[in-house]
């Protein structure tokens, strides 16, 4: 691979990296990269959001550079205040071990372990006495902690912040100090942490680190962050059939985010893909895709068509009637606004009664719930649109 189709493969779904024109020098020298990704164990499971990372890991060790999977058992008893506007209950010692036991197995269904460092940061920060802490705290100012947003808008809202919590970012940012990263990857909202790094690297003597940020994947519902307590997450330890439902319960629009951050395929086959969507294929068809890629990538090829098969199963063995009635609608090149399909079908007698129904959750295309009040179905395509428990119609959109 040239070294811009590298650079081309690590951009791919980044927010940010900082700095891009340091990355290019060390693609230059051929050399082999140390490529950092830490991960507190606040918790035994981790979800498809936590992959977001792993992928862009992956890719750099198929890139040819040493990926290092950093296990914060040591800041996990810390806990990370990033986007807390209290301070976080640190987790006991027996609870951060017992939480990591499980990330190696998960972690290596996307990583290849003979490529891998898996390494500790308490293996270090054991080691560190008082004396060498209190050095470490000097290297950083109250100044530029106070930059940071959360610790921002806390301090001027008269909340507390506890000391400890300023030492989270100092150690995240030795990590790489210990590692002597040349790359380290983290979420957007880990980036004042991340550049911390950077500058305890130049404080020590060492080129400082390549930052990259990956964006936030969106839980179920669209909107907020996946994450286990807000129950809108796709976990990886999931069973085959619950993995595939959830992907197939996602908005056609959220689909496309998922395939740029979770799919392993080439960007030139999902932009093909769109253009079949654009063309008049399912949607559903296309997600079907991404569902058996992500349940085969942590279970096996067998268990995603499997899942596929229960999930069809379910849908036609649903409440539908047995007679449904066909609707054919006549739409320009740019489709037909789905509050004006489920009108012009009969299923609602307004297309404020559309949008209201579609914002309750009450609407469904082929069984699968919609929430994109500007969703717009094209010429070619064909769907059992449904609102309700009871109405339902097979809607063809043809050109005008």
């Amino acid at each position: 691979m040239s070294q811009q189709d590298a650079l081309e493969q690590i951009r791919r779904g980044a927010e940010e990296i900082l700095v891009e024109s340091e990355l290019v020098e060390r693609l230059k020298t051929g050399k082999p990269m140390r490529v950092k990704a830490g991960f507190d164990p606040t918790a035994p499971d981790l979800h498809l959001g936590h992959t977001v990372l792993l992928n862009k890991l992956r890719q750099f060790q198929e890139l040819g550079h040493e990926a290092i999977f950093l296990i914060g058992d040591f800041t996990g008893m810390i806990g990370d205040p990033t986007g807390k506007n209290v301070t976080r209950k640190p987790l006991t010692r027996d609870e951060v071990i017992e939480n990591a036991k499980t990330y190696e197995a998960q972690i290596f269904k996307i990583l290849d372990p003979e490529k891998t460092l898996v390494m500790f940061n308490s293996s270090w920060m054991n080691e560190m006495a008082a004396a060498d802490l209190i050095q470490l705290a000097a290297r950083h100012t109250v100044a530029r902690m106070l930059e940071r947003d959360d610790f921002n808008k806390r301090y001027n809202a008269g909340q507390p912040i506890a000391i400890h919590e300023f030492i989270y970012p100092l150690v995240q940012g030795y990590d790489s100090v210990a590692l002597k990263a040349d790359v380290e990857l983290g979420g957007t909202d880990q980036k004042f942490n991340l550049l911390v790094g950077r500058q305890l690297q130049e404080s020590y003597g060492q080129k400082p680190q390549v930052v990259l940020t990956m964006p936030i994947l969106e839980g179920l519902d669209g909107v907020q962050k996946m994450s286990k307590s807000l129950g809108n997450y796709i976990g990886i330890a999931d069973a085959p059939d619950e993995m595939f439902g959830k992907l197939m319960s996602i908005s056609d629009t959220l689909m496309w985010r998922y395939f740029e951050l979770l799919s392993f395929r080439p960007l030139s086959d999902i932009r093909a893909l769109r253009q079949q969507m654009e063309e008049g294929r399912n949607p559903r068809d296309i997600k079907f895709e991404l569902g058996v890629e992500i349940v085969t990538r942590f279970h096996s090829s067998q268990a995603a068509q499997q899942a596929q098969q229960n999930f069809i199963a379910r849908f036609q063995k649903g409440a539908m009637p047995d007679e449904i009635p066909e609707v054919e609608l006549v739409a320009d090149e740019q489709g037909m606004p789905i509050a004006n399909v489920l009108k012009d079908a009969g299923l609602t007698s307004s297309t404020s009664e559309s949008l209201r129904m579609v914002r309750q959750g009450a609407v469904r295309l082929d069984g699968e719930k919609i929430a994109d009040t500007k969703l717009r179905l094209v010429p070619g395509s064909a769907s059992i649109c449904q609102v309700g428990k009871r109405r339902f119609a097979r809607v063809s959109i043809v050109r005008a």
